[in-house]
């Protein structure tokens, strides 16, 4: 399984509005690619100067899906992204093999 991670921080100017649009339009357009099996939207808690951090988590069932998220989707998505909240965020992206997982 691949965890394809975004780190994202929000100025505080747009934050309730970049919030909804995730939880209501950018993660359910992600989602309907169909090359996701699950999602984690999740704030970092932690001081941030000037904004809120967020991790959003996608997991992918094999780098094949990732791969293809990569080369026919992301690019679109993020430019959906970047022209409403240009100038207002920061973000970097972490691709990471999960190994294994083990539930209590």
């Amino acid at each position: 399984m691949i965890l394809y991670n975004v780190t994202v921080n929000i100025d505080d100017a747009v934050h309730d509005d970049w919030v909804q649009w995730m939880r209501e339009i950018h993660i359910p357009e992600v989602l309907a690619t169909g090359l996701f099996i699950e999602n984690r939207f999740c704030k970092i808690e932690a001081f941030e100067q000037g904004g809120k951090s967020y991790s959003i988590q996608y997991l992918s069932k094999n780098r094949e899906d990732y791969e293809r998220y990569q080369n026919e989707f992301a690019a679109d998505l993020q430019s959906k992204h970047i022209n409403r909240y240009n100038g207002k965020f920061a973000a970097f992206r972490t691709v990471l093999e999960v190994i294994d997982i083990k539930s209590a």
